[in-house]
């Protein structure tokens, strides 16, 4: 039996389990506070071992998701949903669609977007039934799909690290150990590529290893478990989190771990013993804010040229942060919670939680189909 002291332990306002045995939907979403607004975060697809363990992602992500959208200076809360089950064989439109409903029940207090193996086409579906994502087609208002706009915030955070470690903002002459090749890693390592990096790779697909090297063709692919091994300058994590570990860590041999996957460090005191090997990490909260800040536009009216500019800031902010890390002589993790919940703790004093009702909010977007 799941107790509440799990469910709430760190400071989640609302978790709310939903099924629909007629399509297979079996989901949770987690509301971890609503503070600076509505909570938003994606949701994600996976063949999880047992609820529990799918339990324990979706409080662990949707409390990433309030620091994420804190520290990036958007006025919306933190939540996060999973969808139990194996994509091959229980997408449909009927699901999705009972899951927009679900969403629709929560009143505006999540919105939910695109996340692990969740593409436009599924977030079309819930768009049928619930104003409350984002991600939509662009035909409707909406931005598509955010994983150009992910990529680009990571590199830029990788450029902050960059100009903090060795004085120069681009990586080129860099070896990048870059771990997943899905699309967020595609499109990130495609721009290193450009800048003139070295790219070693791997992914547990064969097929986005195939269009990885498309886009990067002078990639050096090597297995899932021997990219910890890699004599290489910076080691981004782009696929699932927790690889930061004790089995791990001492493994990397780099200067710089900046990627764009969720919650990288299995326990915070892993980016500690980073801090105390002088490894320079760049929180994933921190620079893989990119496609949240590109998918909050839609709520004001979205732009490629407004998205592009607002992702560009993750530099200064990388930079801002490396620095309070410093003189603070905290490691960055704190840091950067620290910015994130000073500005919490200053707009919950005039504000309470959010209640709802957030459908009239997108004056740029059709309303539901």
């Amino acid at each position: 039996m799941v107790s509440f002291d799990r469910l709430y332990k760190d400071g989640h306002e609302e978790v709310i389990f939903f099924s629909d045995p007629s399509c297979g939907l079996k989901a949770i979403v987690a509301i971890h506070n609503t503070t600076l607004g509505p909570a938003l975060g994606g949701t994600r697809m996976w063949n999880y071992a047992s609820e529990e363990e799918a339990l324990d992602d979706v409080l662990r992500l949707s409390k990433g998701m309030t620091y994420k959208n804190a520290v990036s200076g958007l006025n919306l809360g933190g939540g996060k949903a999973v969808i139990i089950g194996d994509p091959k064989e229980i997408k449909s439109e009927a699901l999705f669609r009972s899951y927009g409903r679900f969403l629709e029940s929560l009143n505006g207090r999540y919105i939910t977007a695109e996340d692990v193996n969740i593409g436009v086409e599924d977030v079309e579906h819930i768009f049928t039934e619930t104003n409350n994502v984002v991600g939509v087609a662009e035909i409707h208002g909406g931005s598509g799909n955010p994983s150009p706009y992910t990529a680009r915030g990571v590199f830029r955070g990788m450029e902050a690290a960059c100009m903090k470690v060795w004085g120069d903002r681009s990586p080129k002459g860099k070896v990048v150990a870059l771990q997943g090749a899905g699309s967020v890693g595609r499109h990130l390592g495609e721009m290193l590529y450009k800048e003139g990096a070295k790219v070693v790779v791997c992914d547990i697909s064969q097929s986005n290893i195939d269009l990885f090297l498309e886009k990067v063709p002078n990639a050096q692919v090597v297995g899932v478990d021997e990219i910890y091994d890699v004599d290489c300058d910076i080691y981004s994590p782009c696929a699932l989190g927790a690889t930061i570990n004790d089995d791990t860590i001492d493994r990397l041999k780099c200067k710089v771990v900046a990627g764009a996957a969720n919650n990288q460090l299995k326990e915070d005191r892993h980016g500690d013993i980073l801090k105390e090997k002088g490894i320079l990490y760049a929180p994933d909260y921190l620079i893989n804010a990119g496609g949240v800040m590109n998918v909050s536009i839609e709520f004001e009216g979205w732009s490629a040229e407004k998205a592009t500019r607002m992702v560009d800031t993750i530099y200064d902010t990388s930079l801002e942060i490396f620095n309070v890390s410093e003189s603070e002589n905290v490691a960055v993790y704190k840091a950067t919670n620290i910015v994130a919940e000073k500005r919490i703790e200053a707009i919950k004093n005039i504000k309470g939680k959010y209640l709802g009702n957030l459908g009239h909010r997108f004056p740029g977007r059709k309303t539901r189909r």
